[in-house]
C-alpha cells in the first residue's frame, strides 16, 4: 500500500548562491559592490544581525579604503571640519603631539576623549595613536585651498558619482566626486548636473585626482554667453578657506 502526503506549503525555492567577493573573506561580490558605492557600507545592506556582525569590518567598503563612498564622505567631513569649524587649539596640540610620535604629552583639557569620538585618535591610556582621519585633519589645516571652476562631464546614476574637471588643477584629467554632494549644494537633480560649471574651494597642490577634496560648492556668480573654459583656470591669491 502506497501512502502519499500532501505538502501544504508547496515546493521550497532556494536562492542561488552568490559569487564570493575576490577581495575579502566575508561578503559576496554583489554585496561589496553595493557597499563600495554607498555610505551605508556593506553592513548597511543586510538585515540579519549575525550577518551585520560578520561583514561589519569589511575592507571593501570601509572609510579607511581609498575610493569607497564612505572614504569620500569621510574626506569631505574632515576637511570641512578643519577649514570651517576647527578644533580648539588645545585639541590640535594633542593631535599634533600624537602625529609627531611624542612619547609623553600633556592633555590637561581632556581632549583625547573628544578626538577618539571623532575617530581622530584611538587607543587608551599610555597607548594613544593618531588615526588616518586625524592625519587628514592636520593636513587639511596646513594645505592651502584655492577657488577653482569645476566642469561636470558626466554622472553615473548607478554609483551616484560624477566625473568632473577641476580646471584649476588639470584641464583634462577627470576627478571622481560624489554626485549627490554637487546636486545638494546647488539644488538641482542629478540628471541636471552634466554640462554645468560650478565653483568650489579645492586643495589644488596634490598629485592624484582622488586627493582633491571639493568644499563650498556653489553656482558661479555670473555666467555669460561668452563663458570661456580656458579663462576658468585660476588660483586665487592667498587661497581663502
Amino acid at each position: 500500500m502506497t501512502i502519499t502526503y500532501n505538502e501544504p506549503f508547496g515546493p521550497m525555492y532556494l536562492r542561488p548562491a552568490q559569487a564570493p567577493c575576490p577581495n575579502c573573506p566575508c561578503c559576496s561580490a554583489r554585496l561589496c559592490e553595493k557597499g563600495r558605492n554607498s555610505i551605508m557600507q556593506c553592513h548597511g545592506h543586510v538585515s540579519d544581525p549575525a550577518m551585520m556582525a560578520a561583514v561589519g569590518a569589511c575592507p571593501c567598503s570601509a572609510e579607511t579604503t581609498r575610493g569607497t563612498h564612505a572614504w569620500r564622505v569621510a574626506q569631505i567631513r574632515v576637511v570641512k571640519h578643519a577649514t570651517e569649524h576647527p578644533l580648539p587649539k588645545t585639541a590640535e596640540q594633542v593631535l599634533r603631539a600624537l602625529a609627531g610620535g611624542e612619547p609623553s604629552f600633556k592633555d590637561p583639557a581632556g581632549e583625547l576623549r573628544g578626538l577618539r569620538a571623532r575617530r581622530y585618535a584611538d587607543g587608551s591610556e599610555g597607548a594613544w595613536r593618531i588615526t588616518h582621519l586625524g592625519r587628514r585633519y592636520l593636513l587639511a589645516l596646513d594645505e592651502p585651498r584655492y577657488s577653482s571652476a569645476v566642469y561636470i562631464n558626466s554622472v553615473d546614476m548607478k554609483t551616484r558619482t560624477a566625473k568632473v574637471l577641476v580646471l584649476g588643477w588639470h584641464m583634462e584629467r577627470e576627478v571622481t566626486v560624489l554626485a549627490d554632494f554637487l546636486a545638494q549644494a546647488v539644488h538641482v537633480g542629478l540628471a541636471e548636473l552634466p554640462g554645468r560649471y560650478l565653483d568650489a574651494k579645492v586643495n589644488l597642490r596634490v598629485a592624484e585626482p582622488d586627493d582633491l577634496v571639493l568644499t563650498r560648492i556653489q553656482m558661479p556668480e555670473q555666467i555669460t554667453d561668452d563663458y570661456d573654459p580656458a579663462r576658468l583656470m585660476w588660483i586665487a591669491d592667498g587661497g581663502v578657506r
